[in-house]
């Protein structure tokens, strides 16, 4: 997952961090509500680790901006040292999908975060077939066809990127995500890359709304896929 952790505390945000990584997860440490909802402006993520307590704002309002004014819907776990009922419950009511309390624990934390991963994820990691009619998407033989035909053979990128495309159907994909998913976390290539190889996949696949799907950019952001009715 692409996570963003929001913790002021920097032995406690290097902590959770390195916990993350060594899970296999990537992650954005921020230390003040405003770097988070700066970056968060062009980034997009999978889940969202937010301490209740922050120097320059609540998390509460963090997580009421990201659902109310963003729109964001992907997971996010409030994790703090306040744990009567009344804190949890205003916690829950602002939209977080759990809550954790200080001092957290390794196995814990990874398991709360895999068990709300399960329940938001459209397509299990470990499927072979993704079907999205007309498309079906063979994962083990990496091959993609439509209405049972075979399409044009595709690279190994534009394979992943499809596959990343068709397990996040309707969300917006920053650039920074895509590239970090297919190309790596460490990559140094052109952003020009993805625009190529989005084009590419628009194409082979004929991503349009005769076909039931659209590719979409978001100017100076990243990418979706919307899912439609088939259209004569």
């Amino acid at each position: 997952m692409r996570i963003a952790l929001l913790e002021d505390d920097a032995a406690q945000a290097e902590t959770l961090a390195e916990w993350l990584h060594e899970a296999g997860h990537d992650v954005h440490v921020f230390g003040l509500a405003r770097d988070l909802v700066r970056h968060v402006s062009r980034e997009s993520f999978d889940t969202f680790l937010i301490d209740r307590m922050l120097p320059d704002q609540n998390g509460r309002d963090v997580l009421r901006w990201l659902r109310q004014d963003k729109g964001e819907t992907a997971p996010a776990i409030f994790v703090t040292s306040r744990n009567s009922e009344e804190d949890i419950v205003s916690g829950l009511s602002a939209g977080a999908d759990d809550y954790m309390i200080k001092p957290i624990r390794r196995r814990e934390l990874l398991s709360r975060l895999e068990a709300i991963w399960r329940r938001n994820r459209l397509h299990e990691a470990g499927q072979e077939i993704i079907d999205a009619a007309p498309y079906r998407l063979d994962l083990k033989h990496r091959t993609v066809s439509r209405d049972g035909r075979p399409l044009e053979n595709l690279t190994d990128k534009e394979f992943s990127l499809a596959v990343f495309l068709f397990q996040n159907p309707g969300r917006l994909l920053s650039r920074g995500h895509l590239l970090e998913v297919i190309w790596g976390l460490n990559a140094t290539i052109p952003t020009r890359t993805l625009d190529t190889h989005i084009s590419r996949l628009r194409k082979k696949l004929e991503l349009y709304p005769v076909n039931g799907f659209r590719l979409l950019p978001a100017y100076n952001y990243g990418y979706r896929l919307d899912r439609l009715e088939r259209t004569a």
